[in-house]
């Protein structure tokens, strides 16, 4: 069974770990209710308040996790969602606001997969920037990379402007005489 199309995941599922997190609310939810049905105290028992993440996996998909067979269902698609969805690891020097993050997931799913999951990692070497890995490629977008690309430029500007002197001072420079 390959993992549906019109299966929606919320914005605010990241990665791997919320998944991983609303598989085990999800089983939390289902042996909450088996031992209900096994103590037969169906009208005395007050159900756990599901995360707001659940919930709106719940809803967005149009499941009604008090049926055994949605909830039976939606451990499937989570179960497809770890397995198939694709995944991007972004590695940046400084954790990422949780608006910019989201705001990344938004145009990735929606420019590339709609179920993607993405793994944030931190490279404090990175300076500024950062690198995006998939399964096939690596995308380095840091400002060390750029310096390196471009070393030669740098290195004949420095040399344009001239030696450095003694504790890091340039040289001094005789002044230009002007042109006639």
């Amino acid at each position: 069974m390959a993992l549906e199309a019109t299966v929606q995941v919320p914005a605010a599922v990241i990665g791997r770990v919320d998944v991983r997190h609303l598989q085990r609310e999800l089983e939390e939810l289902e042996n909450f209710l088996q031992q209900a049905q096994i103590r037969h105290e169906p009208g005395k028992v007050h159900l756990p308040r599901p995360s707001h993440l659940l919930e709106e996996f719940a809803t967005l998909n149009k499941v009604n996790l008090l049926q055994p067979v949605d909830r039976q269902r939606t451990a499937l698609i989570l179960e497809k969602i770890l397995a198939d969805a694709p995944v991007v690891h972004i590695s940046f020097s400084a954790d990422p606001s949780t608006k910019f993050t989201s705001r990344i997931v938004a145009w990735l799913r929606a420019n590339i997969h709609p179920q993607l999951l993405l793994d944030i990692g931190l490279q404090p070497t990175i300076a500024a920037g950062c690198i995006v890995r998939t399964p096939n490629h690596v995308f380095d977008f840091s400002l060390r990379e750029h310096f390196n690309q471009r070393r030669e430029l740098l290195t004949q500007a420095l040399d344009a402007v001239g030696p450095a002197g003694p504790a890091g001072q340039s040289a001094p420079s005789t002044p230009e005489e002007p042109a006639s």
